[in-house]
């Protein structure tokens, strides 16, 4: 049995816990420091019941309600609080993984109360950090983050052989992770429409829908899961990022803009892991029912660096034989990774570039994130095309 804890409004209700004046307001926490040139990174509940969602356009945010309170994201903050959590599950002495800043998987196969768990971790966080999460117990990783869900916020919900059809029949297919883009739109159309659809269809349905992804699909829904077999700490294999446009975009400027922001996120996260990456890989697809087009190359010098990371996915771009019209959604992902080797570099340019990328880092640390960034991430911050 796997027990999945996801933070509520984690980045929100991290700035509501410390300033006071922001509790029970609707808050949205912006990618950048510009509130009407940016993209809503979290949302805390008060401003979701009125619609806004993370990914949405800052502008759309405060046209829906135009007394929103807005705070630029600081990664700093997150972070720490998020390893501070991390330590505090560590106390039960139960095999932990690391998901995300803000979900958090125990192994309780041979836990004898796994609900007074929960509630005894519920009460730990709320305790120690005045902010609240959601707890999903269930048989594998899937069920586990789709059952932490269910009673969002500060909620606990079990799945078992007994309730499981019942409460898959109700879930919506687009809350299943990974399924409320293109892959979830595919389902549809093949007469899916619920969780359940979706988990009673057999192996030999999804493998000829998806290929090896939909066995591996198939095979994450049934599994009965322990962390027995992983290492008590591991490093990602990759970091990736993706989004999906509102409506399919031809714009190159715009297309472009995303890329650089899905590099320039990658590329932090790589930093942040204290991780470079050899190889790159790119993602784009239009419109449901067109083409896919993805490729990846692999280079001899490992970077983070956002900028490289960037023109190496344009590269990718060019010398794909799949070029599409029109853009739908888009991915950025970096693997091959490794630790930085810290040899001096040879070239004057390279070494400015460190040099700058440490001080944006540091800037960004202090004052927030974005504080300093590409001119070129602000087209990606309109709704659809500048």
């Amino acid at each position: 049995m796997i027990l999945h804890i996801d933070m509520d409004a984690f980045f929100a209700s991290i700035e509501q816990a410390i300033n006071p004046r922001l509790k029970n307001k609707p808050l949205i926490v912006g990618s950048r420091a510009n509130r009407l040139h940016t993209v809503v990174c979290a949302a805390s509940y008060e401003a979701k019941r009125l619609g806004i969602k993370s990914g949405m356009p800052t502008q759309e945010a405060f046209r829906i309600c135009p007394h929103l309170e807005f705070v630029p994201a600081e990664q700093g903050k997150y972070i720490w609080t998020s390893e501070q959590i991390l330590e505090l599950l560590k106390r039960w002495e139960l095999r932990l993984n690391y998901a995300s800043i803000d979900e958090f998987q125990m192994d309780i196969e041979n836990h004898p109360d796994p609900l007074k768990l929960a509630c005894d971790i519920q009460e730990r966080i709320k305790g120690t950090f005045a902010i609240t999460a959601s707890i999903g117990i269930a048989p594998n990783c899937i069920l586990a983050k789709l059952a932490s869900k269910i009673n969002k916020p500060c909620g606990i919900t079990v799945l078992t052989p007994d309730n499981l059809m019942s409460y898959l029949q109700k879930i919506p297919l687009n809350k299943l992770c990974g399924l409320n883009g293109i892959t979830g739109e595919l389902f549809v159309t093949k007469g899916m429409r619920s969780c359940l659809d979706l988990y009673q269809k057999p192996s030999y349905f999804l493998k000829n829908l998806m290929g090896k992804n939909g066995l591996t699909l198939y095979q994450a829904l049934h599994a009965t899961e322990s962390f027995a077999n992983l290492p008590k700490e591991s490093k990602p294999k990759s970091i990736g990022h993706s989004y999906t446009l509102p409506r399919a975009s031809k714009t190159p400027q715009f297309i472009m803009a995303w890329i650089r922001l899905l590099a320039e996120m990658v590329a932090r996260r790589l930093r942040e892991n204290n991780l470079e990456s050899k190889t790159t890989h790119l993602w784009l697809s239009g419109p449901l029912g067109s083409k896919n087009s993805q490729g990846q190359m692999t280079w001899q010098n490992a970077t983070n660096d956002g900028q490289e990371i960037y023109l190496r996915c344009l590269r990718i771009k060019l010398k794909s034989k799949n070029q599409l019209p029109m853009i739908r959604a888009l991915g950025v992902s970096c693997s091959n990774l490794n630790q930085p080797q810290y040899d001096s570099p040879l070239f004057l340019e390279a070494k400015r570039r460190e040099g700058l990328l440490e001080a944006i880092d540091k800037i960004n640390y202090k004052f927030g994130d974005d504080t300093i960034y590409p001119a070129i991430i602000t087209l990606a911050s309109h709704k659809h095309e500048p």
